[in-house]
């Protein structure tokens, strides 16, 4: 994946840390925007609209979970990686909740932040190229708004989640056709591990109750494999 002209913004208060994160990135070849106070976060990211963020989640003024709560409220697609001293399972559904896609657990190994960074990115350029991001798309008796994660049934609309957004368009894409639990997982969250493991059982069954009011729609479960949407 070619970086030049990649913009990414990195909120970490740990200057240290800070540093050698923006220095890995820019001689990666990534343009990099710094600063280190959750209050300052957002006008940043609205003054240069990046095309990756990396948020610490525990931060002066704002925390990383307000911002990323702050920014989905308009941008639903730009990728977002929390940094976290904390790898409890709620905390990390916090995480997804807030409109993460990713996040890693300190301390953290530089190649594997680059690996992650650049399978979001590059996911977030196919959806651009297919042009699912910006389309309403037909799931049975539903309209799925894409762009702003909203699930219409007869009259009425639902809010999804960032994260429930992006497991159902991946879903979507293969849509009849089974996918693979692994496959689903890398596409989401950039791996398989237990913690995302754990989350996608969680946005599975949330999908699976908004989905129920149509029978001809079905997401199965394929014990040990995979996924299949049936719309």
């Amino acid at each position: 994946m070619n970086n030049e002209n990649r913009h990414i913004l990195l909120v970490e208060d740990e200057l240290n840390l800070a540093g050698i994160i923006k220095d890995v990135l820019e001689n990666q070849g990534f343009k990099v925007s710094s600063v280190a106070d959750g209050n300052e976060a957002y006008f940043n990211y609205l003054a240069v609209k990046p095309d990756l963020l990396i948020l610490d989640v525990m931060l002066p003024g704002e925390s990383g979970l307000a911002v990323a709560k702050k920014i989905r409220i308009e941008d639903d697609s730009t990728p977002i990686i929390f940094l976290t001293a904390r790898s409890m399972p709620q905390d990390v559904l916090n995480g997804f909740e807030s409109g993460g896609n990713d996040y890693l657990k300190k301390p953290f190994d530089m190649d594997e932040l680059l690996v992650r960074i650049r399978v979001l990115l590059t996911r977030n350029r196919l959806l651009e190229q297919h042009g699912i991001l910006n389309g309403v798309v037909e799931i049975g008796e539903y309209q799925y708004d894409v762009k702003r994660s909203i699930l219409l049934h007869q009259g009425l609309s639902r809010q999804l989640s960032a994260r429930e957004g992006e497991v159902l368009k991946v879903l979507y894409q293969s849509r009849n056709r089974l996918l693979t639990r692994k496959d689903l997982l890398v596409q989401v969250w950039g791996d398989d591990d237990f913690f995302s493991s754990r989350s996608l059982d969680v946005y599975i069954s949330r999908l699976r109750r908004y989905l129920k009011p149509d029978p001809l729609v079905q997401i199965i479960n394929h014990r040990g494999f995979g996924y299949k949407l049936i719309c």
